[in-house]
């Protein structure tokens, strides 16, 4: 985990660009011939977003997966760059930052701090370092790993739809070839797989709780994309799975790594609870495709409701989750932290005034003024949760 405040400083960066996919913008011929996709239905309707940014950060943006992203010479070794790219680094955060407030939750894991008399206690820096590695390993699996391998699996059977909304990503661009996205698939897949096995052994759990959670995880990413479920053309049930897969598994990863035994309905609940305000971010990301969404046929909430109808469903999915568990808090006796909660609510609403009045146009500037502060209000519950006994 390292200290809370390097994982604040990430989750801050993140929030500040949105968690938006890059779009990767070179065509190289020679891998396109490798890919088994139709024609792009039509001429791409959102090629302004491909633009390269004129900052000159285009270089770090298609490493992050982010807009604005530079071309691609083709040249790097076992074409890391795309590889990279594919797996989209920036949306690694919200899963990282899941486990440390899972590790939160727990009440076992010892930081630093606790080595000067903070609760939980310890005067071993051997259990701090320890401590550290395990989530280290943890957040490894929920984020470049698993993340990664949902990712690579939503843009390969998305190509079609991207070769709409976003024709230069790396698989409708033929930056990368098929063979080369079917193994790093499978690569992503064992190896999370595998590991979760380890973290198990690790953690000494007496059940392969990280194993489930990797399992259950991996094949949530599976059917939301794929047919023939492809849960994320299905409105309501897809945009749910997005946001329990970011929020709620990764959370319960966290804890199981310092005592899966300690988890408790309440904190599954909790976390259940925060994945219908994760539907409400997913829905902010859904606006910016709903051209493309409309034309094959996804039904996203943009889509089957319409933008007007769909910005309030955004909204209030939010904020009267974050609102009901800061009641919940101050019902239990958790009123500091119910209070910290409920301040953490007010920003968000103000900067919803500007998101409703143009949801596809203020999209990021919404993410980047709210999110960071919906990510410290899910700490803040967190460490609510390790704080109280059940």
């Amino acid at each position: 985990v390292g200290t809370m405040r390097d994982l604040c400083f990430i989750a801050l960066l993140a929030s500040a660009q949105g968690l938006h996919v890059a779009r990767a913008p070179a065509l190289r011929p020679a891998r396109a011939a490798g890919l088994l996709m139709k024609e792009p239905p039509t001429k791409p309707i959102a090629a302004e977003t491909n633009a390269e940014a004129e900052d000159g950060s285009g270089g770090l943006r298609q490493l992050l997966g982010l807009k604005g992203a530079s071309v691609d010479d083709g040249k790097s070794f076992l074409n890391w760059k795309i590889r990279l790219q594919l797996m989209k680094p920036a949306t690694w955060i919200p899963l990282i930052w899941g486990v440390a407030c899972g590790a939160a939750a727990s009440g076992n894991y010892h930081a630093i701090w606790n080595l000067f008399g903070a609760a939980p206690t310890t005067d071993s820096w051997g259990v701090v370092g320890e401590d550290t590695l395990k989530a280290v390993g943890a957040m490894l699996l929920s984020g470049p790993i698993l993340c990664g391998f949902t990712q690579t699996i939503n843009d390969w059977y998305d190509r079609e739809l991207d070769a709409i909304n976003e024709p230069n990503r790396p698989i409708p661009s033929g930056a990368i070839s098929e063979a080369e996205v079917y193994s790093q698939i499978a690569a992503l897949l064992i190896g999370g797989l595998v590991l979760a096995t380890r973290l198990d052994s690790w953690a000494a759990n007496d059940w392969p709780v990280i194993t489930l959670i990797a399992s259950f995880g991996s094949l949530m990413a599976y059917i939301y994309s794929a047919p023939p479920l492809k849960l994320k053309a299905e409105g309501w049930l897809g945009t749910y799975a997005l946001g329990s897969s970011y929020i709620a598994l990764p959370w319960l990863c966290g804890h199981a790594m310092f005592s899966a035994s300690t988890i408790t309905p309440q904190e599954v609940v909790l976390t259940v609870l925060y994945s219908i305000a994760g539907l409400g971010i997913a829905i902010v990301n859904d606006f910016k495709s709903i051209e493309g969404d409309r034309a094959l046929g996804m039904n996203s909430l943009p889509v089957a409701f319409g933008i007007d109808t769909a910005k309030y469903i955004c909204v209030a999915s939010i904020d009267l989750t974050q609102l009901g568990v800061a009641a919940y808090l101050y019902a239990i006796g958790e009123t500091t932290y119910a209070a910290v909660l409920f301040g953490l609510v007010l920003p968000q609403m103000f900067a919803q005034l500007t998101f409703i009045q143009d949801p596809v146009a203020n999209d990021v500037k919404y993410q980047a003024a709210a999110q960071p502060f919906l990510v410290f209000g899910i700490l803040c519950t967190a460490l609510a949760i390790g704080h109280h006994t059940f």
